[in-house]
């Protein structure tokens, strides 16, 4: 893998913020990755589409092609060292660049704003469903029950508009502390927390059913699953899951300090996200299996399978509390650094302080979620786009995630390796930051095989 040194890094990012230590970013970065993607959508796209080849699949595009756009992300962060605006106008100033590239600023910072709007939605469901099971757990609840339940909480606008706005005050609350202080401490807390649980669970499943099933559906690949459809949406789930083209990388990466290796960082936080989404499917299916339920029950696998199981299971009110915390805990970091990109970009355009900018871009957040979070709701036959080719039939919640996650997100990350691999020519003199070997094997990925595979991707979802 390629060594990236910091041979044009800065101490600090330009507005003197800095991470503690080299685990500090690894750390922060993990948490921030490792969200709904990993917790609430891996197990069920990895159930709807088979289980164990799918995750073979997921768990190659993580490591070929994921990886190096994120090594590509984290180097333009690094030596941009500001917001992801300012890091793309001295990134093309420098390389003598075409201005058109500067769009992946503007993108870097559409992708997290709209993007925590709607992603704050579910959010909220997660910690909704947290204090159903505190206060009343789901003890004699079935399928029809359970289904009556999801489609009342999250239709109850008032209640789920409240608990999204305090969602996104209490990240801006931790965006607002700062870098060191804020994020890398909640994301410390995070990633023990998350291990803790989630070991815990696989070894409750372990004592109570057994993780043999589980085991075997996960880990053992049975290809005569898999479709091309498949195989796309294991690409599509290994860049969601990896917060590539987010603004996020690009940001933490630029609080930086001087002495840490890029390559080792992207390959310690990608092992992470993998082990983490094994982690959450066998705290997840041996329970759905040991129930009699259905592992191939796509988002609802969650919030209506998974608590009809809660509610038969031995000890399942504290296992419940314990799983849907830790989701909420998950999407949280994650909406921490979503929100930081923009947070950071309208310091440097305002002047004002990180307080006064965190609170009021939370504010903006929560008021452009009001009409996806109302989708659920009185807007629930409210189509804005429908005029759209690909966007018939579409909430407002369900056309700013296609737009987002399908569309937006791919397209960024398209740029980030075209830009690092053709645009960025001084990436090949800087031999100080690359092996030989890791170099040609990075330069020829970036440059030639994640492109093709981002367009494949986005062809698919344009004529799916």
């Amino acid at each position: 893998m390629a060594d990236f040194s910091d041979e044009q890094s800065s101490t600090s990012s330009q507005t003197g913020e800095v991470w503690t230590s080299k685990w500090g970013f690894v750390l922060a970065t993990a948490a921030a990755a490792i969200g709904l993607g990993s917790l609430w959508r891996f197990p069920y796209v990895a159930g709807v589409n088979g289980g164990g080849a799918f995750v073979l699949i997921y768990t190659a595009f993580v490591i070929a092609l994921c990886v190096p756009v994120m090594i590509a992300e984290m180097v333009m962060g690094k030596r941009g060292h500001g917001s992801v605006v300012a890091t793309m106008k001295r990134l093309v100033r420098s390389e003598n660049a075409s201005p058109a590239w500067r769009v992946v600023g503007w993108l870097s910072i559409a992708v997290p704003f709209f993007g925590l709007s709607y992603y704050s939605v579910v959010a909220g469901w997660c910690v909704d469903y947290a204090r159903e099971a505190l206060l009343n757990g789901f003890s004699g609840a079935d399928a029809d029950s359970s289904r009556l339940l999801f489609e009342a909480l999250i239709a109850g606008a008032v209640r789920q508009s409240f608990i999204q706005f305090a969602f996104i005050f209490c990240v801006a609350t931790v965006v607002a502390i700062g870098v060191q202080r804020g994020i890398e401490v909640i994301s410390r807390i995070k990633m023990v927390s998350l291990a803790v649980v989630l070991v815990g669970l696989v070894i409750y499943n372990q004592i109570t059913f057994g993780l043999g099933d589980g085991i075997v559906f996960l880990l053992r690949p049975s290809f005569e699953a898999v479709t091309g459809a498949s195989v796309l949406t294991a690409f599509g789930q290994a860049l969601f899951s990896m917060a590539i083209g987010a603004g996020v990388l690009m940001t933490y990466s630029a609080y930086l300090p001087r002495g840490v290796s890029i390559g080792q960082s992207a390959g310690i936080v990608s092992i992470s996200v993998i082990v983490v989404a094994m982690l959450a499917g066998l705290a997840i299916f041996p329970i759905v299996l040991a129930s009699g339920l259905g592992l191939a029950e796509g988002p609802n696998l969650i919030f209506v399978t998974l608590p009809v199981a809660f509610g038969d299971m031995p000890a399942g009110r504290l296992v419940s509390v314990a799983f849907f915390a830790l989701i909420s805990l998950g999407a949280f970091t994650t909406a921490v650094g979503m929100l930081e990109p923009v947070v950071a970009w309208l310091r440097e355009l305002t002047g004002w302080t990180r307080t006064t900018v965190a609170y009021a871009t939370a504010l903006a957040v929560w008021l452009v979620g009001l009409p996806s979070l109302l989708s659920f709701g009185p807007l629930a036959n409210v189509h804005p786009l429908a005029m759209v080719p690909g966007f018939e039939g579409k909430t407002f919640f369900d056309a700013l995630d296609f737009g987002i996650a399908e569309i937006l997100l791919p397209v960024n990350a398209l740029l980030i390796a075209l830009f690092a691999g053709w645009a960025m020519r001084s990436l090949g003199r800087a031999s100080s930051e690359f092996s030989p070997t890791g170099f040609r094997f990075w330069h020829i990925s970036i440059r030639y095989v994640v492109p093709a595979a981002i367009l494949i991707l986005l062809l698919d979802s344009v004529i799916r």
